[in-house]
């Protein structure tokens, strides 16, 4: 296994910019975020609060523990939102693992092809019903309007009401 050959998944920013390929994933996130139209910046309104943000790090591997890729994503501090102001209500989808077992009895015997699906980022195409306020990422402040804030359009992960979105 290549698992001890390779340094530990950054924990911060500051960690992860001095290292290409985690400046590489952190670029392919925000670029995502930027083609998805998920937020545009503007100034903070008074009565709004900023939901501030984090940086999570992950090595995606392959079956023999040699690293696939590396995946960074941006993602709400989701418990820092304020109820009434950043969010009205949340919802967490659930599925019972009886259903899932049901299913694949049902494939198996139908002899129905099984394929896995893997929605990049999936949370972002939620549309968003509150207004909710996010910093602008370290790294990736706009030159031209570095004190505006991201208006969130579309649901980020880390934020309370992502899943209902």
């Amino acid at each position: 296994m290549h698992v001890g050959l390779v340094s530990p998944e950054p924990r911060t920013y500051s960690q992860a910019v001095l290292i290409l390929e985690w400046y590489a994933a952190m670029d392919n996130e925000f670029q995502s975020l930027l083609k998805n139209e998920t937020w545009s910046l503007c100034s903070l309104p008074l009565d709004k609060n900023v939901v501030p943000y984090k940086w999570v790090f992950k090595l995606k591997r392959r079956p023999d523990g040699s690293i696939e890729r590396h995946k960074a994503r941006l993602v709400a501090i989701g418990y820092l939102q304020r109820s009434g102001i950043d969010f009205l209500e949340t919802f967490s989808p659930v599925i019972k693992p009886s259903t899932v077992c049901i299913v694949l009895a049902l494939a198996i015997s139908f002899q129905w092809d099984i394929r896995q699906l893997n929605v990049s980022n999936a949370f972002l195409y939620g549309l968003l019903e509150e207004e909710v306020y996010m910093s602008q990422p370290k790294g990736f402040v706009d030159p031209v309007h570095p004190h505006f804030v991201c208006k969130l359009h579309k649901s980020i992960y880390g934020l309370k009401q992502a899943p209902r979105a």
